[in-house]
């Protein structure tokens, strides 16, 4: 959760507010596990080799697709995923082999998005152009920042100019492009943070994710920042920066559509909304995770062991929990009280089986709208921008 931040009233709803709320999508999450290095703030599942073979990992990607789509929907793909790790580190050729087992596999929506997740230091044209080729129609770009001291910090492998010069690059390729940054950076101040930002939207991208930085445990920044080695801003520095974020990118025509990630309307990440909106979507790769048909499924973390289970049994997948009413009540909250869309009524009884105010503690939705951290809007039930700084204590009094 974002440390604290103050925030303005909610006028605006991005035009996710106007999602049929019968169709969530179905989604595809693709796992690729390696880096050329590993960052310090990062505690994905990811790890450092330098050339996995391509073949090896085509052949178990594809057949863990197969093994898992018969336990899933055959109903139309609205998105494919590849995350990690540094998945422009594929080949563009596991790249295609995946996407047409896929397409064999489901039938694929006509404007289906395919996203792969790159970084800067870890491309080049021809690779751009054989990814596009493949089927790659949306980039995410790590850039985290746009100067070379925080980038050095951040432990990135590329300075402010690669970055820029990936994402002209970027945006010659793909019909779509997004990036990252990473605020709330150690010594970083509003003043600083507006023009790194702002040079950032001077690029007139339709899509930005906008991470504060957060410490987590099992990262190199964790025992740094346990030991003193840095300190993060205060929390009313922080509360400046996210109140930043927010004035800034919606002046420019990116207003925010979730906590933390910024569009043009019709530029969301639609794969992104299957999570937010309690979609179905199969997760294939180490560590991967799904939700299909009302069960969650975990893949084993280590590709050793992810490939191994593959090799013998078809698939990788650790663990298949049914979700319970219940706790599916709490995800589809926390989920989509995070969209400035929100919770739709309609949609929360069809996939949770009881009715959205049911479902709700009645003296805890009376205080959250007497706050107005909450409020109804026809069937939406929607966090307002100061309600989402802090959902998870707003989530806690919805379901006392």
């Amino acid at each position: 959760m974002i440390q604290a931040p103050r925030a303005t009233p909610d006028d605006h709803v991005g035009a996710g507010g106007n999602a049929d709320p019968h169709d969530e999508g179905f989604g595809l999450y693709v796992h690729w596990p390696w880096c050329l290095s590993k960052c310090p703030y990062c505690d994905f599942n990811s790890h450092v080799i330098d050339a996995p073979d391509p073949e090896a990992w085509a052949a178990a990607y594809v057949r863990e697709m197969e093994t898992q789509a018969d336990t899933a929907p055959r109903r139309p793909l609205t998105s494919v995923f590849f995350g990690g790790g540094t998945p422009s580190l594929m080949s563009p050729v596991t790249v295609e082999r995946v996407l047409s087992a896929a397409a064999r596999l489901w039938p694929l929506a006509e404007d289906v998005e395919i996203t792969l997740e790159a970084n800067p230091g870890a491309v080049d044209r021809d690779r751009f152009r054989d990814l596009r080729t493949a089927g790659v129609n949306r980039l995410s770009l790590g850039v985290q920042a746009l100067d070379d001291a925080a980038l050095r910090f951040l432990g990135r492998r590329h300075d402010a100019t690669e970055a820029l010069a990936a994402l002209d690059l970027a945006r010659t390729t793909f019909p779509r492009v997004s990036y990252d940054l990473i605020y709330a950076r150690p010594g970083q101040t509003p003043e600083t943070w507006a023009a790194e930002l702002d040079r950032a939207l001077s690029f007139g991208p339709d899509h930005l994710s906008l991470y504060q930085l957060t410490i987590e445990k099992g990262t190199a920044f964790f025992a740094a920042h346990r030991d003193g080695a840095f300190t993060l801003p205060d929390e009313d520095t922080a509360a400046d920066l996210f109140d930043l974020t927010q004035s800034h990118t919606a002046a420019a025509g990116l207003p925010a559509y979730e906590i933390s990630n910024h569009a043009r309307p019709g530029a969301e990440c639609r794969h992104n909304l299957v999570y937010w909106r309690g979609g179905d979507y199969v997760g294939i790769g180490p560590g991967a995770h799904g939700r299909v048909t009302g069960t969650a499924t975990r893949c084993i973390a280590s590709p050793a062991g992810w490939r191994a289970q593959v090799d013998r049994l078809g698939h990788g997948v650790q663990a298949r929990d049914p979700l319970a009413p219940a706790d599916r009540a709490v995800e589809q909250l926390l989920m989509g009280l995070r969209l400035t869309e929100g919770v739709h009524a309609g949609r929360f009884e069809r996939l949770c089986g009881v009715p959205l105010r049911a479902a709700l503690d009645a003296d805890g939705l009376a205080e959250m709208e007497a706050l107005d951290f909450v409020r109804w809007n026809g069937p939406w039930l929607r966090a307002t921008a100061e309600g989402r700084t802090r959902l998870n204590g707003v989530l806690a009094r919805l379901t006392a």
